[in-house]
C-alpha cells in the first residue's frame, strides 16, 4: 500500500489546475481524493493525522502557506475552512448500511400457532 502524507495529497489535489483554488474548494477536493484513497478507512486516517474538522485541514495549509509551500491571495483566511462539511456526513454516511424503508409492525406479524404438547 502507498503511503502518503497530507501534504503530497494536498499538492496532488492543487496541482490538477493552474489556477487560485479556495478553502471550501480545496475541500472538496480533499473530500473527493479521500473517499477515493482512503474508502471506508478515511476516518481511521484522518484521526491518525490529527484532523478532526474542516478546520484542521485549514490550519495544516495554513502552515504550509507560512512554510512557503502555499502561496495564497489577500482575501485568503483560515475562516474559509470553518464549518464547510460535518466529517460524520460526509465521511461516515457514504458508507453506512441503508435503513430499510418499510418495517412491519408487531401487529402486522403473523401470530405463531399454538404446538400440540406430545405425552
Amino acid at each position: 500500500m502507498q503511503k502518503i502524507g497530507f501534504a503530497e495529497a494536498l499538492d496532488s489535489i492543487v496541482r490538477t489546475t493552474i489556477r487560485h483554488v479556495s478553502g471550501p474548494e480545496l475541500l472538496e477536493g480533499v473530500r473527493h481524493y479521500a473517499l477515493k484513497e482512503f474508502g471506508p478507512m478515511v476516518m481511521t486516517v484522518f484521526d491518525s493525522w490529527g484532523i478532526h474538522t474542516s478546520e484542521d485541514i485549514g490550519n495544516m495549509v495554513f502552515n504550509l502557506i507560512g512554510a512557503g509551500i502555499f502561496g495564497k491571495t489577500e482575501e485568503d483566511s483560515i475562516e474559509d475552512f470553518r464549518n464547510v462539511y460535518d466529517f460524520e456526513e460526509v465521511f461516515v454516511k457514504p458508507f453506512a448500511p441503508e435503513k430499510p424503508t418499510a418495517t412491519r409492525s408487531r401487529a402486522e406479524l403473523p401470530v405463531p400457532k399454538p404446538t400440540a404438547s406430545r405425552k
